[in-house]
This record gives C-alpha cells, sequence and structure tokens, in this order.
C-alpha cells in the first residue's frame, strides 16, 4: 500500500468519525461543506489538478450555465479538472465537481461536457453523497475507512487499486454501501436530462458520452473507463436515456455554446499536454495527413511535436497553420512558446507581444512573454507583464514561481520570497512556504504587507505543529 493510499484511508477514518450516528439524512448542509472542503485538501495533495486558466475557465462556465438554472442551490458549485486518462467524472460533498481530462479529451462537443457535469451536478443537487455516508454508518468505521478510500482512489482514477483496498477491508459483501444505488443513477440521468433542458443545451449530449465511453472508440483502448466501474448499469442507463431522450420536450431555446470555439482550444490543448504523446502524436499524424489544407490539424500536430522535442518539425507545422489561419492569436501565441523553448527569443518575443495584443487576459501568453522577458535580462518588463497574470488569473499556480524568480532576479528578495511562499502554498508544501515567509520577513519594509505575509506565517505555523 502507497503513502497516497494510507493518507486517503487516514483521511476518510477522521472524517467520517466526525459525524454523528443518526437517522438517515440527517447530515446537514453545513456538515457536507466541512467534509467537501476537508476531502478536496487531500485531493490536491495527491492528485494533479489542472490549473490553466483557459481550461478552468471554460469548464467552470459550462458548469454554472447548468447551475444557473437550479431553484435554490445548496451549494456554490466549483468544477475541477484531474490530470488523468482514465475516463472518469465524480463529485464529493457540497458541490466539488471533478472530471478526468483523459475524459474530456474524447469528447466532441461540448454538450458531451454538459452532459456529464449535469449528470453529476444532480448527484450533490439530490444529496446523493449525503445518504451514501449515512447509510453507511451501519459498517464498521474501520471498514468504512478502508471502503471510503477505495471509492475515492477508485473515482481518481486508480480504480484497481481503489479495488484492492476495499476488498481488503473486509467490505466484498459492503461495498454497495458507499457506491451510488441503480436508483441514484436514475435519478441523477433524469435530473441531469432536466437541467440540460433549462439551460439550453439538446439532451443528446450526455447519452452520446456515455456511449463513446462504453465502446472506448477513440484510441482503441483495452481499457474499462473507470467511470463505469464507478457508475454502475452504464447499459441499463443507456437504454433508458435512449427511451426518456426520445420522449422528451426538446429546448425552448437552444443557446449556442458557452463559445464557439473555446471547446476546440480547450479539447486540443488537455490532448496535446496531457494526453499519453505516443498515442496523440500517432492520432494527429493520421489527421495531417488525411486534413492537410486544415489548419487547426497542422496546428495540433505541431503542440504534440514541440512536446516530444522535435522542435523544428513543430516550428514548421505552426507556422504552416499560421499561414492558413492569418492572424489567430492562439497559434502566434503557441509559435512563439516553441521559439522560447528553443531558446529563440527574439522570434519568441515578437509572436509574444502581437499575440498579447490581441489577447491582452491571455494567462499563458502573459506568462510566456515574461519568461521571454525575464531569459532576456530584462527584469523590469518580466515582473511587470508577470504581475499583471497573478492579478488577472490569480488560482495561476505556475505563474507565482516564475514571478518570484524574475523579482529575485530583479533585487526585490521581499516581494521574491513572498510570492514563491503562494507558489509553495498553492501547491500545498506547507513546510517550504513557511520558510519563503519567514525570509520575505528579513526584507520587507511596508506594515501592511508584513502585517499580511506575518497573517499567512502564523496560520501555517499552527497548522504544521499539530501535525506533530
Amino acid at each position: 500500500m502507497t503513502r497516497k493510499f494510507i493518507y486517503i484511508c487516514i483521511a476518510a477514518l477522521l472524517l467520517l468519525s466526525q459525524l454523528n450516528p443518526r437517522d438517515a439524512l440527517s447530515l446537514t448542509v453545513g456538515e457536507e461543506e466541512k467534509m467537501g472542503r476537508s476531502i478536496l485538501r487531500y485531493i490536491y495533495q495527491q492528485y494533479e489538478i489542472i490549473d490553466d486558466p483557459a481550461v478552468v475557465d471554460y469548464v467552470n462556465k459550462v458548469g454554472n450555465r447548468i447551475v444557473e438554472g437550479l431553484k435554490d442551490p445548496l451549494f456554490n458549485y466549483r468544477f475541477h479538472v484531474i490530470k488523468q486518462d482514465a475516463y472518469n467524472a465524480f463529485a464529493i460533498p457540497a458541490g466539488y465537481i471533478f472530471i478526468n481530462s483523459g475524459l474530456v479529451a474524447v469528447m466532441d462537443g461540448e454538450e458531451e461536457l454538459a452532459g456529464i457535469l449535469a449528470h453529476e451536478i444532480a448527484h450533490v443537487n439530490a444529496r446523493h453523497i449525503s445518504q451514501k455516508i449515512e447509510r453507511s454508518k451501519k459498517i464498521g468505521w474501520a471498514t468504512m475507512a478502508g471502503m471510503a478510500a477505495g471509492i475515492l482512489v477508485g473515482a481518481a482514477g486508480g480504480a484497481e487499486a481503489g479495488q484492492a483496498l476495499a476488498t481488503g477491508s473486509q467490505a466484498a459483501g459492503a461495498a454497495a454501501e458507499l457506491s451510488y444505488s441503480r436508483d441514484n443513477e436514475m435519478q441523477a440521468d433524469q435530473l441531469g436530462l432536466s437541467y440540460l433542458t433549462d439551460a439550453g443545451y439538446r439532451s443528446e449530449g450526455l447519452l452520446k458520452i456515455l456511449k463513446k465511453m462504453r465502446s472506448k472508440q477513440w484510441f482503441d483502448t483495452e481499457q474499462i473507463p473507470t467511470y463505469m466501474r464507478t457508475h454502475p448499469a452504464i447499459d441499463d442507463r443507456i437504454t433508458y436515456l435512449d427511451t426518456q431522450i426520445s420522449g422528451t420536450a426538446k429546448p425552448s431555446e437552444t443557446r449556442p455554446p458557452v463559445s464557439s470555439e473555446d471547446f476546440a482550444r480547450v479539447h486540443t490543448y488537455l490532448i496535446t499536454r496531457y494526453g499519453d504523446e505516443n498515442l496523440v502524436l500517432r492520432h494527429l499524424q493520421a489527421e495531417v495527413k488525411k486534413y492537410p489544407q486544415d489548419p487547426m490539424a497542422h496546428y495540433r500536430y505541431g503542440l504534440i511535436l514541440a512536446r516530444v522535442g522535435r522542435k523544428e518539425e513543430a516550428i514548421e507545422q505552426l507556422r504552416t497553420a499560421m499561414e492558413k489561419r492569418a492572424f489567430d492569436p492562439y497559434i502566434l501565441r503557441d509559435v512563439g512558446r516553441v521559439y522560447y523553448s528553443n531558446g529563440q527569443y527574439q522570434q519568441s518575443l515578437k509572436m509574444l507581444k502581437t499575440a498579447q495584443n490581441m489577447i491582452p487576459d491571455d494567462a499563458e501568453c502573459g506568462l510566456y512573454l515574461g519568461q521571454t522577458y525575464m531569459d532576456m535580462g530584462l527584469f523590469d518588463e518580466a515582473s511587470s507583464v508577470l504581475l499583471d497574470v497573478v492579478k488577472k488569473h490569480p488560482g495561476y499556480t505556475k505563474a507565482y514561481f516564475i514571478l518570484g524568480q524574475s523579482l529575485g532576479k530583479q533585487g526585490n528578495l521581499g516581494d521574491a520570497h513572498y510570492y514563491l511562499g503562494v507558489y509553495h502554498t498553492r501547491r500545498g508544501e506547507y513546510k517550504i512556504a513557511v520558510v519563503q515567509y519567514r525570509r520575505a520577513l528579513k526584507y520587507v519594509k511596508d506594515p501592511d504587507k508584513r502585517k499580511k505575509i506575518e497573517e499567512r506565517l502564523k496560520k501555517f505555523e499552527e497548522a504544521l505543529s499539530k501535525k506533530r
């Protein structure tokens, strides 16, 4: 058993043991929120959550479009993408919804994403998670901890390991106690269809992605999708959805996607940056041969070539895309990014500055422009650009690290250590964060900044002392 699984077992035991053994559905909204925040911390510590603003903003826009149609939602819903190839999506208490990057990668459009998110929102809104927790109280606490660990591990993409944990906890016969029931799944599908219609989406998206997961049709992998293991009776659900959709009224107003191009951009991003590089390379190489006149085929192929280190070929493909689709700022940005990674800073600077004039709020454009300035020794320019990035995109973890480096080279050691502290805080590396905050206090003179740093330092020092 790895340390990761042990942590999750301990976390599950601690979280579940905090609940009082009361009657069904006695778990309050406040208790569920507390549990959700605690589980969220463990997920952030154990799994890589994609924090790229383009991905985060888009997925949350789609999810919140669905939530807007709910009557008096119990929770403030938040949507996260986990870097995992496994086909899965899941919810934890209090409206935290997770979807694996691998599942988004096999989708063809926004309606499929909306379908999955609507289903998971329905699980939360119908209090299915609360019901699972309450039902599980008839199981012994130690057994339940093992079961919860198994389910959480499986949900996050390690299905085999999760199953082993659950089975090894004397819970082979009680596994259903902590998994969604057939009725839960059917209700979530029914509610999900209603949510989709209210949000102006066609309901076929959910059915389409379920069929796609069952057939494993993208890269023809041998893997059984994790979603099929954590969401039971998928064949029955497909039959049910087919029947429901055929007899369901279409949206009174079919609204356009959140953005006509955002899905394609995010989809490309996830495939080329986080997908299996060998599989993606073969897939996109075949695509560019099949569609030689499609600029986006050259664009995608160029991105994966850059990822595998074939920089000159990547630039060639990206320039072809740029010739066929002039003035596309995202292609300009990525040509600049590849030039940067190849050490061609002047070419990088030209492309990135042009792109930034067209998309001034793009986080990645700002990040690479800042890095280019920094590596050219233009530290004032670098720090200015990077400060703007973290101001506009405070959730972009990587930007804090680059900013800290730039400020340090600029000679601003107080702010440099502070932003490095923020970076390690966001990564859950609290011991390192404390060291950085202590160093920042040696240099910072401004009383307001010192107070802010001292408050952060006190918070994390107290948290670390409780763990000893």
